[in-house]
């Protein structure tokens, strides 16, 4: 038994209150998750680098070459181990990672080690932005406003890069990201009255219903 299997409702940390209802719930592909988070092509590439290098440097040496395609062969195989490593943790992270759309918040489940639920009120989404790849997944960073303070350590791999100081939760490696943030930001603007739509720049020749990439606030 996992503490994931005492949830009450799989990804919620209680029974929702009456009226409140789930709109969807997904978690990470982990390929992507582990190409885009954990970096795994760019690890690959770095050793693979290595062990060519050892293996010029073979060429070179002579007498010394033995030795250095041994260099080699050990550079390659913790390149493979290390790469190997980082796809499980990327299974690990997707596995137990599970977002939330209610009619009344965002709850993103996640944590290996120390799971955690953060609930983030629709009142607090300031924006729901878009990012989508050519493979139909995408990451949907979420602006909160307010008083609301999330750390960057407790968030990641959930967060936007390189937002250490202001970190903005994100849904990561999402299938069908475009019809989710649709959703999500379709859902916001219940909320958020006054708010406005706008195509992603990476569709924005499509009908704004179908590839909806942002609620902004007002």
């Amino acid at each position: 038994m996992t503490e994931h299997d005492v949830e009450p409702i799989p990804g919620l940390p209680g029974v929702p209150p009456p009226g409140e209802r789930i709109l969807w719930q997904g978690s990470p592909d982990w390929r992507v998750l582990a190409r885009t988070a954990f970096h795994t092509r760019l690890v690959a590439a770095y050793f693979a680098a290595l062990t060519l290098w050892a293996l010029a440097e073979a060429g070179r040496q002579g007498i010394d070459g033995p030795r250095d395609l041994v260099g080699a062969a050990m550079t390659a195989i913790v390149g493979l181990l290390g790469v190997a490593l980082l796809h499980l943790l990327a299974w690990g992270a997707a596995r137990t990672t599970l977002y939330t759309l209610t009619t009344r918040r965002v709850v993103l489940r996640i944590g290996m080690a120390l799971p955690k639920c953060i609930n983030l009120p629709l009142a607090l989404i300031g924006a729901v932005d878009l990012a989508e790849r050519a493979d139909g997944t995408g990451d949907m960073p979420l602006t909160v406003t307010g008083r609301y303070k999330l750390g960057y350590l407790a968030l990641w791999p959930h967060a936007r890069p390189w937002r250490i100081v202001t970190p903005r939760p994100m849904l990561r490696a999402v299938p069908e990201a475009a019809t989710v943030a649709a959703l999500i930001a379709r859902t916001c603007l219940t909320v958020h009255p006054a708010g406005q739509l706008a195509a992603s720049e990476t569709t924005q020749n499509a009908p704004v219903d179908s590839v909806f990439a942002k609620a902004q606030a007002a």
